[in-house]
């Protein structure tokens, strides 16, 4: 299934289960312990939906503001708003984001303004109108972190880690958009005999390609291009910190008007509900309702869900790609009791 796994499930106040195990370096037979931290990808973006947030509750942001009025340079019409890329109704263009990275040693010299640039220059078109239907878009989140340092004046690293981060006590050694302790980093994986290693090839540049070690063929350490889409490098107890937040009945995070933004499920231009808030996914299992978010990449894979009726958060987190988190989540929720 995965090298190793790290699975966490919690309430307002306690941890009902902490489970770590299997190997983080399958060469160098390193166990995966709580504190091993993994890239997370696109559960990155709930993280930053709650920054939007902050922002539009302390009128820096407003939600139904043209994108325009914030990053004038996009291609993307007059139409376009705020609350259109947090609900993922923005018609942006989605194409595969697997080559939007770059290895961790070339971080101090990448541009990621550059990045984008050329990004929005290959996809300047939108696939349908704002607020139409639902469409996943990477490249929305990856604007809603450039509106944050817009409206913030900072990058979005520091207003991540002044306004989240340290608000919720997170250790900058088990979180960060860099890997914040090589040492105490998963090594992430694809299995050797599945389709994502037979087109590894065509689908990640040379450079990004390891070795193999026994069943799995390893991944070199790299951070996406956009860190607001994907960028976030954590601990699975880290985001139980986030969570267990989420779950009291007061959020450090922010106020009432922003939780409930945070929570309330969205509408298409005709009024019919899409199965999106303002930053997270919404869906059910074996009767109950869940927010979640999930996220996957050259190596890793992982979810985070939170069951509303029963006041239970969980996180499992794998260092391989193929990790059918999911289904995993699926299981392992359903035998907990609240």
């Amino acid at each position: 299934m995965a090298p190793g796994i790290q699975y966490l499930a919690i309430d307002a106040s306690r941890t009902l289960y902490d489970y770590a195990g299997g190997w983080a370096d399958v060469a160098g037979q390193k166990r995966m312990e709580q504190g091993t931290t993994m890239m997370l990808y696109s559960m990155t973006k709930t993280f930053t939906a709650a920054a939007v947030l902050q922002l539009v509750e302390s009128g820096r942001i407003a939600l139904d503001e043209r994108v325009r009025t914030y990053l004038p340079e996009i291609p993307y019409g007059d139409a376009l708003s705020v609350r259109h890329l947090l609900s993922q109704t923005s018609g942006t263009p989605n194409p595969v984001p697997l080559k939007w990275v770059h290895l961790s040693a070339e971080h101090a010299s990448f541009d990621e303004q550059a990045a984008l640039r050329e990004v929005m220059q290959r996809h300047n078109r939108l696939k349908f109108p704002p607020g139409e239907k639902y469409g996943y878009s990477n490249i929305a989140y990856w604007l809603l972190g450039k509106i944050i340092e817009q409206a913030a004046g900072i990058t979005f690293g520091d207003y991540l880690r002044k306004n989240i981060l340290d608000r919720l006590g997170m250790s900058s050694s088990e979180i960060d958009l860099v890997i914040p302790s090589p040492r105490h980093h998963a090594k992430g994986y694809i299995p050797k005999y599945s389709l994502l290693n037979l087109f590894k090839r065509v689908l990640l540049d040379a450079r990004f390609l390891g070795a193999y070690e026994g069943r799995w063929f390893r991944i070199e350490d790299h951070y996406l291009n956009g860190p607001a889409f994907g960028g976030i490098v954590a601990s699975g107890r880290m985001i139980a910190a986030f969570l267990r937040d989420q779950l009291h009945e007061r959020s450090v995070l922010f106020g009432s008007v922003a939780r409930k933004l945070f929570y309330e499920q969205q509408k298409n231009n005709a009024g019919v509900p899409i199965p999106m808030t303002l930053g997270w996914h919404i869906d059910a299992t074996n009767g109950k309702r869940y927010y979640f978010k999930e996220g996957g990449g050259g190596g890793f894979h992982g979810e985070m869900r939170i069951y509303p009726d029963t006041g239970i958060a969980t996180v499992a987190l794998a260092n391989s790609a193929a990790f059918p988190a999911r289904k995993v989540l699926a299981v392992l929720d359903g035998k907990l009791r609240a």
